[in-house]
């Protein structure tokens, strides 16, 4: 099912789902995920210690099978590149659409619920627009968070590595731009 959005915009709003594509190594599923994040003012009004007006919130998803929180991920299927896997779960677990940027790394994790190995590879997502209406809507919550209670409510140990990593770049570039001034 395809639901139009203006003219130029087509959601689709059914998830892919089945193992018959799923890209395996070693035995490990191979599963793909992003930080979706934006910047917002700062809700004090003030500037951080950086000068800065903005902070950064991640958004939070809640598993299909229970209230626990995570950041969107799911398999890395045969007939897609990385970046495309990573972007494809984002919008269909969480409804959001943006800019995947530079991988943050590769993780290995225990799936509890199915008692095996994963390989996770997770990705920035710089937020640029945020769905009414997506593929897992009626299973999932999504909350926007700053990072200090991403870090309290996020579940999986490995993403919340994942989640510094991004905090630790995003420091770095903020730092970077500043000595250039």
């Amino acid at each position: 099912m395809m639901l139009q959005i203006g003219f130029e915009k087509m959601v689709q709003l059914a998830s892919r789902t089945g193992r018959e594509l799923q890209r395996y190594n070693s035995g490990r599923r191979q599963v793909v995920g992003c930080i979706p994040y934006r910047y917002v003012r700062r809700s004090d009004g003030a500037s951080s210690s950086s000068g800065s007006a903005q902070e950064v919130e991640v958004l939070l998803i809640s598993s299909q099978k229970s209230s626990i929180m995570m950041f969107p991920k799911g398999g890395w299927e045969i007939d897609e590149k990385i970046e495309i896997a990573a972007e494809r779960e984002s919008m269909e677990e969480a409804g959001v659409r943006g800019t995947v940027q530079d991988m943050l790394g590769k993780w290995q994790f225990e799936s509890k619920s199915q008692d095996a190995s994963r390989d996770g590879f997770m990705f920035p997502l710089l937020v640029r627009e945020q769905l009414d209406s997506w593929p897992e809507q009626s299973r999932r919550q999504r909350k926007w968070v700053k990072v200090e209670e991403a870090r309290e409510l996020c579940y999986h140990p490995w993403m919340k590595e994942a989640l510094d990593a991004l905090v630790h770049r995003l420091t770095q570039a903020r730092d970077t731009n500043q000595e250039r001034r």
